[in-house]
């Protein structure tokens, strides 16, 4: 196999900011087949495979990255979906970062070799083939239900559906992928991604029930005690969302970027003539460090509005991940750091008028292990706009909790479940952000796909096989 030295990855074609910042396609464009080929070849093949344990589900690294510096695109995409349910996803909105790249000894000297990139390479290709082909499936005869069609219930209903489970997803929306349709905007992932994502897991057997909210139309246990389903898994995600509670919060022209997200990227607000309206405003705040917060903040751009993030730590205490922000600033993004709002300025009618806020310095580490952020006095200052969106994070929906008798949840919703996603009732079990609150989509792939093994694991103790 041939070996590649380059220090650096292959960089990835992107639209022109100044082109970008004015519609809502695609930002990033994907390798074409010889720059894949090029990537690929720089991988060490090293023996210990660092980069396998940094993934949250194991996908088979170095084996599918040989196979594309060989050209067999089709056995590489093959090789990532014994680990992986959703590869096209991954691939776009994966911390590879923070995960596997983290650790790929190529890094060592140079950059780590690009696995996100090459996975969507992989993926797209075998999506753009029109190929929704199943492995031959063993159906054993036994019902799973799953509660939400975000990444953590696709990953768990797929894992299952390839074990020979009867699974059905009851997804509250009208149409399926959780947060990856209404929280991710289409210039990171293309809804028809998700889309043929979901139709590769239909094909496997895998059935969807939409407009359908669990709490509402049927009960957990019902779904145990009347529906036939042997088990359960909950991964209704982290939806609900937080506040700062400061004056003015309940003006008109602040939004949750939740709902933001929501109008934008599920009922596409941002097309001429669209149904359900945004607020399209002139000059707006992003208040949060966060990838929500960034895209927030680069649909606001999209829309026209001159954009600032607010946030109350430092540039080099922002969560989110290094490319969105690079490429929010490169858009026209602007970032006032060190600095917290304390109250928001409204006109006799109620409407957004600025923002009051306080400038931040950072003083001993939190919890977290981030230096805590703590006002400075005297150094209050307004900045004059027409929008205030907070990011500012979401916990779970109290819907299940208050519907099912002796699920144990935490004091902010989080349900309680071990590593094995089992929970305090009996056949139930949970993951992802319902679970964790919010984080990202591979974590809560993970949590699905262990959840899978033990759901496996509980109906095969039973005996009935």
């Amino acid at each position: 196999m041939n070996y590649d030295p380059a220090m650096k990855k292959y960089p990835m074609p992107v639209q022109a900011p100044e082109v970008r910042s004015g519609n809502f396609c695609e930002v990033a464009l994907g390798y074409s087949a010889e720059t894949a080929v090029r990537e690929a070849q720089r991988c060490l093949h090293c023996k210990n495979r660092p980069c396998v344990a940094g993934c949250p589900v194991n996908v088979p690294i170095p084996e599918f990255i040989a196979l594309v510096a060989e050209g067999k695109f089709g056995e590489a995409y093959a090789k990532i979906s014994e680990a992986s349910s959703l590869p096209a996803v991954c691939g776009r909105v994966c911390p590879q970062e923070r995960q596997c790249e983290k650790f790929c000894t190529r890094g060592v000297k140079g950059e780590s070799v690009g696995i996100g990139r090459l996975e969507r390479f992989v993926a797209d290709l075998h999506l753009a083939s029109g190929k929704t082909s199943a492995p031959a499936i063993v159906r054993n005869g036994h019902r799973v239900a799953v509660v939400g069609s975000g990444p953590a219930g696709l990953s768990c209903a797929g894992d299952l559906a390839r074990r020979g489970y009867d699974v059905t997803v009851y997804e509250a929306l009208h149409v399926a992928g959780g947060v990856l349709v209404y929280g991710i905007p289409e210039f990171r992932l293309p809804k028809r991604i998700v889309e043929q994502e979901v139709e590769g897991l239909k094909a496997l057997g895998v059935k969807f029930v939409l407009d359908s909210v669990v709490g509402k139309l049927v009960t957990v246990e019902e779904l145990k005690s009347e529906y036939g389903y042997e088990a359960v898994f909950l991964g209704t995600g982290a939806g609900l969302p937080m506040f700062m509670h400061i004056p003015g919060e309940n003006a008109k022209g602040v939004f949750s970027a939740n709902e933001y997200l929501t109008r934008i990227n599920l009922m596409k607000a941002y097309e001429e003539g669209a149904e359900t309206p945004v607020f399209r405003a002139k000059r707006v705040a992003v208040v949060g460090g966060g990838n929500v917060a960034m895209d927030a903040a680069r649909c606001a751009r999209r829309l026209g509005a001159e954009v600032t993030v607010i946030y109350r730590r430092s540039e080099a205490e922002l969560p989110a991940r290094k490319e969105e922000i690079e490429h929010a600033k490169e858009e026209g993004v602007a970032f006032r750091f060190l600095a917290n709002p304390v109250g928001i300025v409204t006109n006799d009618d109620w409407d957004v008028t600025g923002v009051r806020c306080v400038e931040m310095e950072l003083g001993e580490p939190d919890a977290s292990g981030r230096r805590r952020p703590v006002p400075k006095a005297g150094s209050e200052f307004e900045i004059a706009l027409d929008c205030v969106i907070m990011a500012l994070g979401t916990s779970p929906n109290p819907l299940v909790k208050r519907t099912t008798a002796g699920l144990e949840t935490k004091p902010r919703g989080e349900i309680v479940a071990g590593d094995d996603g089992a929970t305090s009732l009996k056949g139930v079990f949970a993951g992802g952000d319902a679970v964790t609150g919010s984080a990202t989509v591979i974590l809560a792939m993970g949590a699905g796909k262990r959840a899978a093994q033990s759901i496996d694991e509980y109906i095969r103790a039973k005996g009935d096989f």
